[in-house]
């Protein structure tokens, strides 16, 4: 409440330095009140930046112990695995890699049994069926050129020491491109057959991958099945 000089004070020199004394220190009482709500609210922000930083360490920044002991592929972080087993024949066990965009990715799982003779895989034949798959060349969106395969389309044989076996689409829908690659390097197969080492690319329609879905297992169940770690 501020005080206002009356008649009396301005007479009175003495009343005059007591109401000038009382302003200055409600001046001094007021400041002093606003230094302390600035310091509590300057300590409030500061609070909460750090439960915001808080916060955002604990999202960007894993808990140590619930980090795996090797960090994903980049075939585990942008595909989803599925599995097919003992298709058409006992031990034709292939992968199916299918990306978000619906692209399928083809090739032989570990447990394919062309891995189980000596000296693993040492050519790959495109030429199968009535046609060279490896001639094969999409164009424009439309893939034009695309061969329509069904899921026991022949892909390509691939050929060991002992024997020779062949491998399919395992997906119905359209061949978009085969990995040539592997006619001049076939060990690939043999050493990184889930990554540089893929057969082909095929992209389904949704409704086919829809039905060829059913017949395909999960990576864990796959796991299970075969009773092998990945």
């Amino acid at each position: 409440m501020e005080i206002h000089k009356t008649d009396e004070a301005a007479k009175n020199p003495e009343i005059e330095d007591i109401v000038e004394l009382t302003k200055q220190k409600q001046s001094e009482e007021l400041e002093h009140c606003d230094e302390q709500q600035q310091q509590q609210q300057a300590e409030e922000d500061e609070k909460k930046r750090d439960e915001d930083e808080d916060e955002l360490r604990n999202l960007l920044l894993s808990d140590i112990g619930d980090l795996p002991l090797s960090p994903p592929s980049a075939t585990q972080v942008n595909f989803v695995s599925y599995f097919i087993t003992d298709f058409t024949k006992s031990g034709h066990d292939q992968y199916i890699y299918r990306h978000a965009n619906g692209l399928c990715v083809i090739g032989l799982a570990p447990t394919h049994i062309a891995f189980k003779d000596e000296g693993g895989i040492t050519n790959i034949d495109f030429n199968v069926g009535k046609s060279d798959r490896s001639v094969l060349k999409v164009s424009g969106k439309r893939k034009k050129n695309a061969m329509r395969s069904e899921s026991n389309t022949a892909l390509c044989k691939v050929s060991t020491a002992n024997d020779s076996y062949i491998v399919r689409c395992c997906v119905k829908g359209s061949l978009l491109e085969v990995n040539e690659r592997l006619i001049k390097q076939p060990q690939l197969l043999n050493s990184s057959a889930d990554r540089e080492g893929y057969i082909a690319i095929i992209m389904p329609r949704p409704a086919d991958w829809t039905k060829n879905k059913e017949s395909l297992i999960t990576l864990e169940e796959y796991k299970e099945k075969k009773e092998v770690s990945l």
